[in-house]
């Protein structure tokens, strides 16, 4: 308190003394010795970037490159996609082109600014319709939007089935006279950027072409058909629409390779002709069983109408013996001429 109140005597006394112009002209020098440090600071850290996208033709100001340092968002990248967007004669407006607010957000939303610039020079040079604000919900959507538009141009092919997932490699289907074929078939697909967010992925699309494969074999009278004109199945399949709401367009699908696998139907005929003479035979001793069982019945009857007899008979002399005692029992008598 004492050095603040010397301070302000002494400040004053100036002042009296006729001296407030010298004191006047050193606030101004500290200032401008302020203003120079920080704008030498500046310079030394943000003057390279700036001076780079000035002379690139890129929209990109000192403030841009103050606040990005303020906002944790690495200039270099914004200024490097700037000065790209600049040379591949991209627009570069603040409101309907590549603008720095733009790249600074995607940034910050965690996405490949680098990706997405690269992805939009290539499919500007390839005559692709696609704008920043696609490409870049591609690119949060977690789709490589490079490889997306490079698959556009040129077109993919994939292995039906997945070998990754398939232990033979083959796709095993069964014509209608039992025999086996096992195919093997090549998709080539082209990336629909217009569905690639929210469109089924290659193992759907792999997944549909092997079901109509493994159909149209199935549905061949016979297994010869398929292997005189394999195309006829490739076509087929092909005029299913199988990338309805997926992210590719089929472009072509061919049989690479197709072979002939088990008689499937013989064996399964085998099979069932000896489940039928297993029923058969179970039958028979099912049958056998219940005329055992019926003949000891039937034996059983008879030693009871046996015993029944035995009883009955056993009532005769019985009888016999009350008549006589009573007086009913007579000799019977010879009405023969006896000579």
């Amino acid at each position: 308190m004492n050095a603040i109140s010397v301070g302000l005597d002494l400040f004053i006394a100036q002042i009296n003394a006729g001296s407030f112009r010298s004191v006047l002209m050193g606030g101004l020098l500290v200032f401008l010795g302020l203003f120079a440090l920080v704008s030498l600071i500046v310079l030394w850290n943000f003057g390279s970037l700036w001076l780079q996208a000035l002379m690139s033709g890129a929209d990109v100001s000192m403030a841009s490159l103050i606040g990005m340092y303020f906002r944790q968002v690495r200039s270099a990248v914004i200024v490097n996609a700037k000065v790209m967007a600049a040379q591949a004669g991209l627009g570069i407006d603040r409101r309907n082109g590549i603008s720095t607010q733009r790249l600074e957000a995607h940034y910050l939303a965690e996405g490949n600014v680098m990706n997405v610039l690269n992805a939009i020079i290539a499919a500007h040079r390839a005559g692709i319709d696609l704008d920043f604000d696609r490409a870049a919900a591609i690119d949060l959507a977690g789709r490589d939007v490079l490889d997306a538009v490079r698959t556009s141009v040129h077109p993919r092919v994939i292995d039906c089935p997945d070998p990754r997932y398939s232990p033979t490699g083959f796709l095993s289907a069964i014509a209608k006279n039992g025999i086996e074929l096992k195919v093997k078939a090549r998709v080539t697909v082209r990336t629909n950027l217009e569905q690639l967010i929210g469109g089924a992925t290659e193992e759907t699309v792999i997944a549909r072409v092997g079901e109509s494969i493994i159909s149209s074999i199935g549905s061949s009278e016979t297994h010869l058909a398929v292997l005189e004109n394999p195309n006829l199945i490739a076509r087929t399949v092909l005029k299913r629409g199988l990338d309805n709401q997926t992210a590719f367009t089929i472009v072509s699908i061919d049989i690479a390779h197709i072979e002939v696998g088990q008689n499937i139907g013989a064996r399964l005929r085998a099979d069932q002709a000896e489940a039928d003479v297993r029923m058969a035979r179970a039958q028979a001793e099912q049958r056998r069983a219940e005329a055992i069982a019926q003949e000891q019945v039937m034996k059983a009857k008879v030693a009871e109408n046996r015993a029944n007899l035995v009883l009955a008979e056993a009532q005769v002399p019985k009888a016999m013996a009350r008549a006589f005692l009573e007086g009913h029992f007579q000799a019977p008598t010879n009405t023969n001429n006896i000579n």
